[in-house]
C-alpha cells in the first residue's frame, strides 16, 4: 500500500492546500473508523506486528503512536489502532473553543519531507470535546489502545492565569484519556513558551497535580518541551518538572528554525511563520532525547517525536533513550503503511542486536 499511496493518494492531496487535505483525511478516517467493516479493512491493509513494551504502567503493543496535531478534535480515535498505531494522542485541546491563527497556516516542503504549521491550537474547546468523548464511550466506540490528550493554553488566557486554564482542561478531560501531555512549547501561540520559565512551570504543574490528587486513579502527566531551548535551559526545565511530579518528557515539539531548503517550493514553505516538523527536525530531536536521558539517568520515560519516518530513525530515538515514539509528518509523506514498515524494521533491529525485547534497546547507545 505504500506504493499505491505514492502513485495515487499523495499526488491527489497535493492538488489541494495542506489544511484542506488534512481535513479531508480526518473526515474520511472518522467515518471509516466508526464502522466495524471499515476497521476490518484498515486492519487488513495496515496491521502492525507486536513489539510490546510497558511504560507508565500500561502495555503498549509496540512503541509507535500518532503524535498530537493530526487528530486535533479526537474525531478519528477508532481509526488509529486499525491503521497499526499502538496508541494515539489527540489535541491540543484548550479550555475555551478557538479558531486558531489566520489561514493559510499549514504548508508542505515535499523535497525536504517537512511541514510548517502555524495552526494555533484550533479546536472545539474542552467542553465540546469532553461531551463528544463521553458519547463515544457510552456508545462503546472507544479504542482498546492507550489514548493521550494534549493540553494547551487558551489564546485569550494571559500567562498569569495559565495554571487555572490548564488545570480546568485537565479536569474536563480526565475521564477521556490514559495520559496527559502539558504543551507549553508550541511556537504558534504568543507567549506560550514563556510558560517554561520556572515561575509559571511551578504554578501550572502544581495546579494540575491538585486535580490529579483528587482522583481515585492516578494518571501520568507529561511535559512537552521545545527543541529551540538551550541545552542548559532544557536541563533546568526537566529537573524542575520532575521535582514537581511530572512523569515523563515528550521530546520534542516543532522548531522555529529552518534548514537550508532543497527546492524552490521548500524555500517558499520555510518563509512562512510557524513550527517546522518532519525530517529536518530529527537531528535536534535526537540531541534533546540524549540530553534528557543523560540528565535523568534513564529513570523517567521519554516520548521521542520529530522526524520519525523509518525503522532507522525510530531506532535512533529509542537507543537514544525514548521508550515510546510518535510520528505525524511521515504519515503525510509516506502514508499509513509507514507504521507497519517501522515496526517490522524495529523487529529486525532486535534480531541484529540479539535483544529479546524492545525495552532492552531503550538508551542502549549510552551503555
Amino acid at each position: 500500500m505504500g506504493l499505491a499511496w505514492d502513485i495515487f493518494a499523495r499526488p491527489a492531496f497535493r492538488l489541494v492546500d495542506s489544511e484542506r487535505a488534512h481535513s479531508l483525511a480526518i473526515k474520511s478516517l472518522s467515518k471509516i473508523g466508526e464502522k466495524p467493516s471499515g476497521q476490518y479493512l484498515l486492519n487488513a491493509l495496515y496491521k502492525s506486528p507486536k513489539l510490546p513494551i510497558e511504560v507508565f504502567g500500561q502495555l503498549f503493543h509496540h512503541p509507535l503512536g500518532l503524535a498530537a496535531g493530526f487528530d486535533k478534535g479526537a474525531e478519528a480515535l477508532l481509526a488509529w489502532p486499525s491503521m497499526g498505531f499502538s496508541w494515539s494522542e489527540y489535541g491540543g485541546i484548550t479550555r475555551f473553543p478557538q479558531d486558531g491563527n489566520p489561514k493559510p497556516r499549514m504548508f508542505r516542503a515535499n523535497k525536504d519531507r517537512a511541514l510548517v504549521n502555524s495552526m494555533g491550537f484550533n479546536n472545539p474547546g474542552s467542553v465540546e470535546v469532553s461531551e463528544r468523548l463521553l458519547s463515544r464511550k457510552v456508545s462503546g466506540k472507544w479504542p482498546k489502545s492507550p489514548v493521550a490528550a494534549n493540553i494547551g493554553r487558551s489564546k485569550k488566557t494571559p500567562n498569569l492565569h495559565a495554571a487555572d486554564d490548564y488545570s480546568s482542561t485537565l479536569e474536563m478531560l480526565w475521564d477521556h484519556a490514559d495520559l496527559f501531555v502539558l504543551n507549553f512549547s508550541s511556537p504558534n501561540t504568543l507567549g506560550l513558551r514563556d510558560l517554561l520559565e520556572q515561575q509559571y512551570l511551578d504554578n501550572i504543574i502544581s495546579a494540575c497535580n491538585s486535580v490529579r490528587n483528587k482522583k481515585q486513579v492516578s494518571k501520568p502527566l507529561l511535559l512537552k518541551i521545545s527543541p529551540d531551548s538551550e541545552d542548559e535551559v532544557i536541563r533546568q526545565i526537566v529537573g524542575t518538572s520532575i521535582s514537581l511530579g511530572i512523569d515523563g518528557i515528550v521530546a520534542t515539539n516543532t522548531t522555529i528554525k529552518r534548514p537550508v531548503p532543497k527546492s524552490t517550493q521548500s524555500r517558499k514553505t520555510f518563509a512562512n511563520d510557524g513550527g517546522l516538523s518532519g525530517r529536518p527536525l530529527h537531528p535536534r530531536s535526537i540531541e534533546v532525547i540524549d540530553l534528557v536521558y543523560k540528565e535523568t539517568e534513564g529513570k523517567i520515560p521519554i516520548v521521542g517525536v520529530g522526524g520519525i519516518e523509518s525503522a532507522e530513525t525510530a531506532w535512533n530515538a529509542i537507543t537514544s533513550g525514548a521508550s515510546l515514539i510518535q510520528l505525524y509528518s511521515a504519515l503525510v509523506f509516506r502514508g499509513p503503511s509507514v507504521v507497519s514498515s517501522i515496526i517490522k524494521g524495529l523487529r529486525k533491529k532486535l534480531v541484529e542486536h540479539d535483544f529479546s525485547e524492545i525495552s532492552e534497546a531503550v538508551g542502549y547507545k549510552h551503555i
